[in-house]
């Protein structure tokens, strides 16, 4: 194992660990799998897309949503490896109450979209809410959204920030 694979083996690890001292957000989502394990598991696709979602408003969120199922409508969902990462206020796309867009979520993980969590946003609304908020069934909880952004990248995976 790579120098570099070890290190963020072991920040997924980290992140885990302060992920399960939240409390009830880490027993409903698990962390992610790693980018090295995700890209291996779809090896046939054609095309690989990082779907950045850090904004605050709705209309974004919805957006992104539609993005990927465009994808998945052109490419075919054996074709093509989506993953949407949500950070900062982003994070309100993946809370499970008062979201207007779970069922699409729902669906396009059910086609092999993966959703991310990023841990410090929901850390942060943690505080401003003054609870844990829920999240879909779909999130998977990743340390810090951006890097993940940025391992999906390196890993090949085109980034988009519809």
């Amino acid at each position: 194992m790579s120098a570099v694979l070890r290190r963020r083996t072991a920040l997924v690890a980290v992140g885990l660990a302060a992920t399960l001292m939240m409390g009830g957000t880490a027993l409903a989502n698990p962390a992610a799998e790693s980018v090295e394990a995700v890209k291996a598991a779809h090896s046939d696709a054609v095309a690989r897309y990082a779907l950045q979602i850090s904004d605050a408003d709705p209309a974004k969120r919805s957006m992104v949503l539609h993005v990927a199922e465009h994808l998945l409508k052109n490419y075919g969902k054996d074709k093509v490896d989506i993953e949407i990462v949500a950070f900062g206020p982003g994070i309100k796309l993946l809370f499970a109450h008062d979201n207007p867009n779970t069922k699409l979520i729902a669906k396009l993980a059910a086609e092999g979209v993966r959703f991310s969590a990023c841990h410090n946003a929901l850390k942060h609304m943690a505080k401003v809410l003054g609870h844990e908020p829920a999240l879909v069934p779909a999130a998977r909880i990743v340390p810090a959204g951006i890097v993940r952004v940025h391992d999906l990248a390196v890993a090949g995976y085109f980034v988009d920030k519809p």
